[in-house]
């Protein structure tokens, strides 16, 4: 039997002892603290379980976005040429940036599209005569004629062009004159693309029906109507060697010129006799 006058100990108590149980639980599972302000901010701008990470530097998020929008620019380029190339290869060519260009400055365009059926073959001998005597045998480049321009060139002469029909045509259909290396290095992609996916009769049709023949006449048909007043079906050899002549700089020399008519033209037809000699024109009007 107890003493009256004795008080229970608080520590011994079986109380207490759960209570301190229940502390040492709790404070077992509770994290370590990160301790003062800075520590309370952490946690609260951190994503539970992720570890705290500084912001990423300026200069690398404009280099991701850089590269980011590069690649989608070039990659949609690539596309869209694929696909107008395609295209163009089935369907007549739009306006090009020459005729615009030209519309601009207030001439008048003329341009009648006619299949390569309906251009006489003469003509087709003369361009190969005056402009690429390899049409036919290169895949969109004559090395041999660069060679020769880069030789001159180094000799001190006069810097020539050694453009093939295929370059004429894809700097006609998708691009302009001059524009320095950059308009040239895209010449160059476009005649790839071209020799990849059109025929050489394809590429031939489409180069006489967009070539310039000066005051806003562009294409066979209308320089044969506005010059001679008759079609691209009916022109004669000496006709066609007259057209022939001044495609380099159509708006310099004239068809109805010394230059058109005299020695350049009977040199141009002295050539045609010899592209349809050699067959140097079967893969477009056969033998």
């Amino acid at each position: 039997m107890l003493d009256q006058n004795e008080t229970p100990d608080p520590d011994n108590a079986p109380g207490a002892a759960r209570d301190e149980t229940v502390s040492e639980a709790v404070s077992s599972e509770a994290p370590p603290s990160k301790g003062g302000m800075l520590g309370r901010w952490r946690a609260g701008m951190t994503a539970q379980g992720d570890p705290y990470t500084l912001e990423k530097p300026l200069w690398r998020v404009m280099l991701v976005g850089f590269l980011k929008w590069t690649s989608i620019a070039v990659g949609g380029f690539l596309v869209l040429s694929l696909l107008a190339v395609f295209t163009i290869g089935w369907t007549r060519p739009p306006p090009t940036f020459n005729m615009a260009g030209v519309a601009m400055k207030g001439v008048e365009v003329r341009s009648t599209w006619v299949d390569l059926k309906d251009i006489s073959p003469h003509l087709v001998r003369a361009v190969i005569a005056a402009e690429d005597q390899n049409f036919c045998t290169h895949d969109g480049f004559d090395v041999k004629e660069i060679q020769k321009a880069m030789q001159a060139a180094e000799n001190g002469g006069d810097l020539r062009g050694a453009s093939t029909i295929s370059q004429q045509t894809a700097k006609n259909v998708f691009l302009w004159n001059g524009g320095g290396w950059v308009r040239k290095g895209a010449e160059a992609y476009f005649t790839v693309l071209a020799e990849w996916m059109w025929s050489k009769p394809r590429i031939m049709e489409i180069y006489l029906n967009v070539a310039e023949w000066g005051d806003g006449i562009f294409g066979a048909e209308a320089a044969a109507q506005e010059r001679f007043g008759v079609s691209a079906k009916n022109l004669s050899p000496r006709q066609a060697a007259a057209l022939a002549a001044v495609l380099p700089s159509p708006n310099r020399w004239k068809i109805n010129g010394d230059y058109a008519t005299g020695r350049r033209n009977t040199k141009i037809q002295s050539l045609m006799g010899m592209v349809r000699r050699d067959g140097l024109d079967k893969c477009v009007v056969g033998p």
